[in-house]
């Protein structure tokens, strides 16, 4: 792997093998006074972030420091960018500065993939050079990194994700969380359900590997887990649903919803949480609730992906370097 742009790109293999990294992770932090590894050190890793963001800045963050990496935050309002920079032109600016790792979130569609492209090149030897990009959300596509997560808690709660039953619900056609989970979990073994009403879903969602239901009370007794995604007004132009009284009514997670799930479905929300609109007050403070576990558990998904990118997997001396190094 050179770089996580897509989970469409991910094999089984490749994505079971992030999640047992991060599980290790876990383990290797666990009780530790001092949360700090030295696998990363001497690596510069930089969040490129065009748009507001708590959960995914922080937790890269966290997770390059935890590795001993040097983390530079870069955002558009503190950069050349407002003054008018092209994406291109910042993108072989911090590469030129030092960058081992480009974490980047753009509200454009494919802007990762396309600084992948320009910071990519061939070094003196023939073999492939430039930074590492990671794909921490762009425009409405992809958003690899959470779909991770949310595998990772998925596993954690319910042992496995072979055959599991998984209703992502909502607003879908502005969802890249929606997208990349799809593809993730599809890969996983998971059977996913997309419940949304007609105008949130997205032209072309038929191609998608998934079932599709507009009855959310229907879907629920199968369902070993619920995705509940955020309905994102700042990207809605007219009118998608009639009003938002009417969407928490059809679409929102309350608890006479939660009862007809089993005791041990899984409730889960990328965030933020728009609590009384898709999930109730009480729900999204449920014992199957696992917002927290998914922050939490995205750190650990995050260093195990940086470790991937910047450090590889292709030998077993590697793998034993790291777990010398997360045991010392």
């Amino acid at each position: 792997m050179r770089h996580l742009l897509s989970t469409a790109d991910l094999s089984r293999d490749d994505a079971t093998g992030i999640l047992d990294d991060a599980d290790g992770f876990a383990q290797a932090l666990l009780g530790r006074e001092i949360r700090k590894l030295p696998t990363l050190r001497g690596r510069t890793v930089m969040t490129v972030f065009y748009e507001n963001s708590t959960r995914t800045r922080v937790s890269f963050e966290v997770a390059g420091k935890w590795m001993s990496a040097d983390v530079i935050n870069v955002s558009a309002t503190g950069s050349s960018a407002g003054k008018g920079e092209s994406l291109r032109d910042t993108a072989k600016t911090l590469y030129a500065a030092g960058a081992d790792a480009l974490i980047v979130r753009h509200p454009s569609s494919g802007a990762a993939q396309q600084i992948a492209q320009w910071t990519s090149h061939t070094d003196a030897g023939g073999k492939p050079a430039g930074p590492a990009v990671i794909n921490a959300g762009d425009g409405t596509h992809e958003h690899p990194t959470q779909a991770l997560l949310d595998a990772l808690t998925l596993r954690q709660r319910l042992g496995d994700i072979e055959g599991r039953r998984v209703v992502i619900v909502g607003d879908i056609v502005h969802s890249r969380v929606a997208r990349s989970n799809a593809h993730l979990l599809t890969t996983l073994g998971a059977e996913v359900v997309l419940v949304a009403p007609p105008t949130l879903l997205p032209a072309g969602v038929d191609t998608w590997p998934v079932t599709i239901a507009h009855d959310l009370d229907a879907e629920l007794p199968a369902a070993d887990a619920v995705m509940m995604l955020r309905v994102q007004a700042e990207r809605m132009n007219g009118g998608f649903f009639p009003s938002p009284r009417e969407y928490s009514v059809r679409y929102g997670l309350n608890d006479d919803r939660l009862r007809l799930l089993g005791d041990d479905a899984v409730v889960l929300h990328p965030g933020p949480m728009l609590r009384g609109m898709e999930i109730g007050y009480s729900v999204a403070d449920a014992p199957q609730a696992t917002v927290l576990e998914q922050v939490r558990n995205g750190v650990h998904v995050r260093m195990a992906v940086l470790l991937r990118l910047l450090v590889g997997n292709d030998s077993d001396q590697q793998r034993g370097d790291h777990k010398v190094e997360a045991g010392s």
